[in-house]
């Protein structure tokens, strides 16, 4: 196997079966919903317009390109929907670099030449190996046609290559119809932990961030839009339409996503919470109603409260069935038959007690709490004194009404920096 730069194959000339030249590569296309990887034809400009060579017709790549059949064989180009074209889409183009958890601009393109792997077949196989992001590929670019090839292939030994494997590529594509039609995703983005994902997602033109929000699930999108700075969160969602947005507010944290509609235009709120769920939508429009800067402001309404008679068991199995954060099990909640709040009692004490054990038994003391109009110092003050992992949030009748988790402290005092 042999490796060959992009920018090398285009303008390479084109010979036909009897060794005339033909044409020029004007460009390499894939077909991205029959192969990611391979190449599946050159665009060539010949004398009677631009043909597309398919690559199966091609019998080697040599100082040139030697063609199995004659240009008369080759279609015309009408058009390239559906194909991905690799000079067009992706020289100069930004991607994202999954491995290395950013935003590249791609200097050059590394191809991969695979002899035939069947006896009596004659057509080598190209595919897509990496894409060059560093000087290498940018240098010879600039200098190919230039500088001699001799001097520039040892100029490039100079250079060390900073490449990424095309399997650590997302791309990032604007247009709805050629994303379906290109079968473009980002899956692989997806796999990312949010905060990586709203990182790229920073980097990115307002454009590219939406088409971004637009294929990840839901649930990804809402935990990544969290992470995001809040004016670059108030701007991806009000360039996504009402309908989209509303499916990812509702995967939000009832608190985050209250502080991210409470930044927006009331019209535009309104449109969101009418497309939002039900249940979403009551624990939203609840935390509105609080000033932002206070511990109701602040507090999620997605914890685990149990009644005072609960056991160990009961607790785990309350557990297994939250649909909350993961930091808002750190602690379960004791309330009487009114809500009020009796105790806490901390998750590795539930880890080490027999099932049977009363939860009661297991509380925390002091109870520390807060109530709905305390303001962020004086709850970042009660976090740093006490340790704190989760601060219950109460009433004027000392109902529980929601928690403050070290994470919504955490961004509360990011944003005051």
């Amino acid at each position: 196997m042999t490796t060959l730069a992009l920018s090398e194959l285009l303008g390479a000339t084109v010979y036909d079966p009897s060794g005339a030249a033909s044409g020029r590569v004007r460009e390499v296309a894939l077909a991205p919903q029959e192969d990611r990887n391979r190449v599946a034809s050159l665009i060539v400009k010949t004398k009677s317009g631009n043909r597309v060579l398919p690559f199966a017709s091609v019998s080697s790549i040599n100082g040139g390109v030697r063609a199995a059949t004659v240009t008369g064989e080759w279609a015309a180009t009408n058009g390239t929907e559906g194909l991905f074209l690799l000079e067009r889409d992706l020289l100069d183009q930004q991607v994202i670099d999954i491995n290395g958890r950013k935003v590249v601009r791609v200097n050059d393109v590394e191809l991969q030449i695979e002899a035939p792997k069947e006896a009596g077949k004659a057509s080598p196989v190209l595919r897509v190996l990496s894409v060059d992001v560093g000087a290498r590929g940018a240098v010879r670019r600039l200098l190919r046609g230039v500088a001699p090839r001799a001097a520039l292939h040892l100029l490039l030994g100079k250079i060390p290559p900073r490449s990424i494997p095309w399997n650590f590529v997302d791309l990032i594509e604007t247009d709805p119809a050629r994303r379906v039609k290109l079968k473009i995703s980002h899956e692989r983005l997806a796999k990312l932990h949010p905060a990586d994902i709203a990182d790229i997602v920073e980097d990115l033109a307002p454009d590219e961030r939406e088409a971004v929000f637009e294929t990840l699930d839901e649930e990804t999108a809402a935990e990544a839009l969290e992470e995001v700075e809040p004016k670059v969160q108030k701007a991806i969602v009000e360039s996504l339409d009402s309908e989209r947005a509303a499916e990812i507010v509702d995967e939000m944290d009832p608190d985050a996503a209250a502080d991210l509609l409470g930044d927006l235009p009331d019209e535009r709120t309104e449109q969101i919470l009418v497309q939002m769920e039900p249940e979403g939508r009551q624990d939203v429009v609840e935390l509105l109603e609080h000033k932002e800067e206070t511990a109701a402001g602040r507090m999620t309404t997605e914890f685990l409260a149990l009644p005072l008679h609960a056991t160990v068991k009961n607790a785990v199995d309350s557990m297994r069935e939250f649909e909350g954060g993961v930091e808002a099990v750190s602690t379960i909640y004791l309330v009487d038959s009114h809500g009020t709040l009796v105790g806490a009692v901390p998750l590795a004490k539930i880890v080490l007690a027999e099932p049977a054990t009363p939860m009661l038994s297991l509380t925390q003391e002091p109870l520390i709490f807060s109530h709905q109009g305390v303001d962020d110092n004086e709850v970042a003050e009660l976090f740093d004194k006490y340790n704190l992992l989760m601060l219950p949030v109460i009433d004027e009748s000392n109902k529980l009404t929601g928690v403050i988790t070290s994470d919504d402290v955490i961004s509360m005092l990011r944003a005051k920096l």
